[in-house]
């Protein structure tokens, strides 16, 4: 496997419908993907903000592919160009890189690029990792602080006798794994509230991760 240095590799994240996945991940391969995950997701989202995240209250999946950030981005734009993410309710895509970290002593991400106007993107993606029945506590949180809306996902997507490890933290079946796309200004308040109802900073709470959103196709305001 080629070896990059960490500013220089992007990890691409693509909403689809149940079912796409798999052939999201064969076309990303022929175009220098290589090789990623499918994971089982859930939409969470209301319908007035439909148009904002395109995600429904249904079975979703989620395919996360990690590349060199020139390899990243060409395929992406292949992909967009296969899938149409930039149609409503065809996707989402986006690429990210990890800006803040909360939860976890084995790898510690100062958050200070988190502050509005320190950085140009519009949007941040936040990883909330918590143990099975907090996710929906987790929305509720996020939704109080401004969220739209987020996508669940149950770690049995990635098969139920597989243990792997996040940042130092074993992601077992009986965890819950919550993304929420936030825009920018919104994403201090929404990790806070987070934070605070559920403990994140207590050992054996969960891990919370803040990612730039570089590239994305398929949002719409």
């Amino acid at each position: 496997m080629a070896n990059f240095d960490a500013p220089d590799i992007e990890q691409i994240c693509i909403i689809v419908n149940f079912g796409m996945g798999s052939k999201v991940m064969h076309k990303a391969k022929s175009h220098g993907i290589t090789g990623g995950t499918v994971l089982l997701g859930k939409g969470t989202i209301s319908n007035r903000i439909l148009e904002f995240l395109g995600i429904y209250d249904e079975r979703k999946e989620i395919v996360l592919m990690v590349a060199g950030r020139e390899t990243a981005y060409t395929a992406l734009d292949s992909l967009n160009g296969e899938f149409h993410f930039d149609k409503p309710n065809s996707g989402i895509a986006f690429t990210t890189s990890i800006c803040s970290l909360i939860g976890t002593r084995g790898c510690v991400i100062n958050d200070k690029n988190m502050k509005s106007g320190e950085n140009s993107n519009m949007y941040h993606a936040i990883t909330v990792i918590v143990d099975k029945g907090m996710a929906e506590q987790v929305i509720d949180a996020a939704t109080r602080a401004g969220s739209k809306g987020g996508t669940i996902i149950n770690a049995r997507g990635s098969g139920i006798h597989e243990t792997s490890k996040l940042f130092s933290m074993d992601i077992e079946p009986e965890k819950e794994i919550v993304m929420i796309l936030s825009e920018k200004e919104n994403t201090e308040a929404i990790v806070s509230s987070i934070r605070q109802d559920l403990k994140i900073d207590e050992p054996g709470n969960g891990i919370l991760y803040v990612q730039d959103v570089n590239r994305t196709y398929g949002l719409y305001k």
